[in-house]
């Protein structure tokens, strides 16, 4: 086994679910633990902290072994160089900012020290929160303390249970950045638990998808959805497709930008400390895109991409169908009504326009 790999070989029931994953995860950059609820998520996060045991199997950082059943070892969770942030912040009440980031300091082990204070409360702009005490801050406030005292412990692996499932919108998009940011400026591999695909693609390097307690793939974000049968484990609304492009140029007067998508060009809002040349991540909602037999004129959609069916799927019980497009050697989705399908006559195979309505840019591959 490489020793920069959190291995897993585990089975573990409770009631009657059962947990059986078997899986190899890099450890560099953030890998998304992503399903819907009951998947498994949360269960396979205490596992891998050792909050629970499991029934069966192994677990095992690298060269150090934190659970194996067969030869009856188990290391307990506060033996284990992890760092947990949790849906809910979990600060102490009793306790200023200033004080639960130093709580974290003192149980760090002695001797490791890959994080200092003084970068970890710049990175979350955390100097105005010292003082305060936790109730008065706001949720996503709350989760910047949680997110820097976990980094304090100097941990080797940081472990985020859906750290953003209690927040508005607004407070998502306020701790995005600062996730993305520090994890990667500080070069420590994280665990992310979420079932939200937006989350997923904005921070994700890679992908690990559960269902009903098992591994049904894993693997960059662009080609973990790309998948037909992980179409399930996203929630109707938000059913899409995450292609990567190369940024090739933009407009400053129009605040336009020109990506590359596998020899075709999508004319996007301009994105912030992007560059041409520069390698990007997609996120283009099915609802947005689209088909027409023959290329349309005078519209205002300017993204029409030369494409090909590939595949027609009716969704249960719904008057939708699912399309999966070619562009060149990427993919992508569409969702019409079955009116719309029997109306233009689309088959597998045809040769379409796809017309993108909206595509937004999640961040830069890692």
């Amino acid at each position: 086994m490489s020793d920069d790999r959190l291995s897993l070989q585990l089975r573990a029931t409770r009631g009657a679910f059962d947990l059986d994953i078997e899986a190899e995860i890099p450890l560099a950059g953030i890998t998304a633990i992503f399903g819907p609820s009951g998947s498994g998520k949360t269960s396979l996060l205490r596992l891998i902290a050792g909050l629970d045991r499991p029934d069966q199997g192994r677990i095992a950082m690298g060269g150090e072994v934190w659970s194996d059943s067969a030869r009856r070892t188990f290391t307990p969770a506060h033996q284990r160089p992890v760092g947990l942030v949790f849906q809910d912040a979990r600060l102490f009440t009793h306790l200023s900012v200033a004080g639960n980031l130093d709580f974290a300091q003192r149980r760090a082990v002695r001797g490791v020290g890959r994080f200092d204070a003084e970068t970890i409360i710049e990175a979350l702009d955390l100097v105005p929160l010292l003082p305060r005490r936790p109730a008065s801050l706001s949720g996503g406030e709350a989760q910047r303390v949680a997110l820097g005292r976990a980094l304090l412990t100097q941990p080797r692996l940081l472990l985020l249970d859906e750290p953003m499932a209690g927040l508005d919108h607004a407070r998502r998009a306020e701790l995005l950045p600062y996730l993305d940011t520090t994890l990667r400026q500080l070069e420590i591999p994280a665990l992310y638990v979420s079932h939200s695909v937006e989350e997923v693609v904005r921070l994700a390097d890679r992908v690990l998808a559960l269902a009903q307690g098992q591994c049904v793939a894993m693997g960059p974000a662009e080609a973990v959805f790309d998948q037909l049968e992980i179409e399930p484990l996203e929630r109707e609304f938000e059913a899409g497709s995450v292609l990567a492009g190369t940024l090739i140029g933009t407009d400053e007067r129009l605040q336009l930008s020109r990506v590359d998508i596998g020899g075709q060009v999508l004319e996007l809002p301009m994105p912030v400390a992007l560059q041409p040349g520069d390698t990007v991540r997609l996120r283009i909602r099915a609802r947005d895109v689209a088909i027409a037999t023959l290329r349309p004129q005078a519209i205002s959609i300017r993204n029409v991409l030369d494409g090909r069916i590939v595949s027609l799927t009716p969704a249960e019980g719904s008057p939708y169908c699912d399309l999966v497009v070619s562009i060149g050697a990427s993919q992508i989705k569409a969702r019409l009504t079955r009116a719309s399908v029997e109306a233009l006559e689309l088959v597998p195979g045809q040769a379409v326009y796809a017309l993108v309505k909206s595509a937004s840019f999640d961040r830069r591959p890692g």
